[in-house]
């Protein structure tokens, strides 16, 4: 990955075919945090009224990201073919929202694996496909985080 052209408010980003296929395999995992996760307190595990509510906002927020990632995989103004790999063409405004969904991918496949805080997986052949995609979601977070930065400063 990297950057090709930064206009006010527009990236556009070089990616490797590698890259676009174990991308968009790593964003086809969205969304792995499973519901009922994410709770409002750690003292209250039952499901009362807030937390009903808490689970229904999530749903609709995944349910939209699910419709942007297929716009975003569709649209071809935003990602097109060249001699060398694919063209990706983001708004800065995308960034803040991938990075939610990679970020959902990378702490989903944490819990998928057993994991709490600071605890190493024990990696297994039942498991590495949750520890590799945990691993991908972060790269590509760091690499999209690199690459905004140096857009930012042209």
């Amino acid at each position: 990955m990297k950057l090709i052209k930064a206009e006010p408010g527009r990236l556009q980003i070089h990616l490797a075919p590698r890259e676009k296929e174990v991308l968009f395999q790593v964003l086809s995992f969205y969304p792995m945090i499973p519901p009922g996760h994410q709770k409002l307190s750690k003292a209250s595990a039952s499901m009362g009224s807030e937390q009903v509510l808490l689970e229904e906002a999530l749903a609709e927020v995944r349910a939209q990201n699910k419709k942007q990632l297929q716009s975003l995989i569709n649209q071809p103004d935003r990602l097109k073919p060249t001699e060398q790999g694919w063209c990706l063409t983001l708004k800065e405004t995308d960034f803040d929202w991938l990075l939610q969904v990679l970020n959902d991918v990378r702490v989903g496949s944490w819990i998928a694996l057993g994991c709490q805080e600071n605890l190493s997986p024990t990696l297994t052949a039942e498991n590495a496909s949750f520890y590799w995609t945990m691993e991908a979601a972060g790269y590509f977070q760091m690499r999209f985080l690199e690459l905004l930065e140096r857009g930012q400063r042209h």
